[in-house]
């Protein structure tokens, strides 16, 4: 038997200014919505015994009507297929307290073969030869522990496949830092397990031998732009896993341009020709960095002849890189592309009037309550 494994599709998410023309929608949002079904469509296509999703659903605790049709398009297609899926709630999508009704409920009436782990607790379910053991995020980090020491393997011809949600103590130095973040204890990802599909992380990468993140179906995020997107086709069995393919908007680097002794009009005529020789499909996204634009380069490209090209795609975003800077920052800065933690945490070590315990606390208490504000914040957002 063979499973697709997937996760962090994000439904509802939304980016960047431009609506669709149609509906009006945010185009960005609208993309995810129709690129799901493509990878649904796609995941039919190879026939799999059952989809499984490795949490982030949805983007966000409460879904937009949008998110939830979506969904149930997909269910349909899923059903009518004959395909069993599998879902567990993520971060993003699960519910602060155990008195709130769960997002992932309201699926559990389709009609479909759907088995959906949203509960805070360990769940099983069974089908053909393998043995689903279903971790959903938790509340407290604690739980996870409580969760897996109730795992019974099966030992007797079936294959057992873990299904969680969190970020693996391997990749520690590159956390997301995002509300309701778990790392996963190292003897969580067991090798008992034939296979273990991990959610949270956006690149797709095998963390042990039987331990892989699917990645993120698309490109959330600019910091994700030499990723690999797509899924995982596995077999449990024979412990084989391969990359698979699935629709998503590109998301293509341009390059880095040396600005230093270049008149700007030749830079601009230069990022114009990188995006027309790698004939983007039209509403892609791509960044470009500029080294060395400088103020001798007076008021820096222009703007007016780049619109032509900008029209074409969902978003250019153009890096500037000084000489004496480490990491490039975006021109005419978004406040969506500001990272939060980053700047925060910078801004408390510059401090000269506070001592070092003090830091300690502000830090440690400060970050606390930004990324809840900011995960307040974005559940509220349109």
């Amino acid at each position: 038997m063979k499973l697709i494994h997937i996760a962090d599709t994000h439904l509802g998410l939304a980016a960047f200014n431009r609506l669709d023309p149609e509906s009006g929608m945010n185009l960005r949002e609208k993309q995810v919505y129709d690129n799901f079904l493509r990878v649904i469509d796609e995941v039919i296509c190879h026939k799999p015994d059952v989809l499984v999703h490795a949490g982030d659903l949805f983007d966000v605790v409460k879904p937009k009507t949008r998110a939830y049709t979506t969904v149930l398009e997909a269910l349909d297609r899923l059903h009518t297929a004959g395909i069993p899926f599998i879902v567990i709630a993520g971060n993003h999508s699960m519910v602060k307290t155990r008195y709130t009704t769960s997002p992932y409920e309201v699926l559990t009436y389709h009609p479909s073969r759907i088995t959906a782990a949203y509960k805070f607790q360990y769940e099983k379910v069974e089908i053909g030869d393998m043995l689903f053991h279903l971790i959903p995020n938790m509340l407290r980090v604690e739980d996870y522990r409580t969760a897996f020491d109730q795992v019974e393997l099966d030992s007797g011809g079936h294959t057992n496949v873990l299904v969680t949600h969190g970020l693996a103590t391997a990749i520690k130095d590159k956390r997301l830092a995002t509300v309701a973040e778990h790392e996963l204890d190292s003897t969580i990802l067991s090798d008992r397990f034939d296979y273990i599909a991990l959610g949270h992380y956006h690149r797709q990468c095998q963390i042990t031998d039987n331990a892989w993140y699917s990645g993120s179906t698309e490109y959330l995020t600019y910091g994700e732009i030499a990723d690999t997107k797509g899924g995982l086709l596995v077999d449990p069995g024979r412990h084989e896993v391969r990359h698979l393919d699935l629709p998503c908007t590109p998301m293509i680097d341009l390059g880095t341009i040396k600005c230093e002794g270049v008149h700007p009009g030749d830079i601009t005529e230069e990022i114009i020709c990188r995006i027309v020789n790698k004939s983007l499909p039209r509403y892609s996204m791509a960044q470009v960095t500029l080294d060395g634009l400088s103020r001798e380069h007076g008021k820096g490209i222009d703007m007016k002849s780049l619109a032509a090209v900008r029209e074409q795609l969902l978003d250019l975003k153009i890096r500037i890189k000084g000489k004496e800077e480490e990491s490039p920052v975006p021109l005419q800065q978004d406040v969506r592309a500001i990272d939060y933690i980053r700047e925060f945490a910078t801004f408390a070590g510059k401090q000269q009037n506070l001592n070092a315990r003090q830091k300690e606390y502000i830090g440690k208490c400060g970050l606390e309550v930004l990324q809840t504000v900011m995960e307040q914040h974005k559940e509220v957002t349109e």
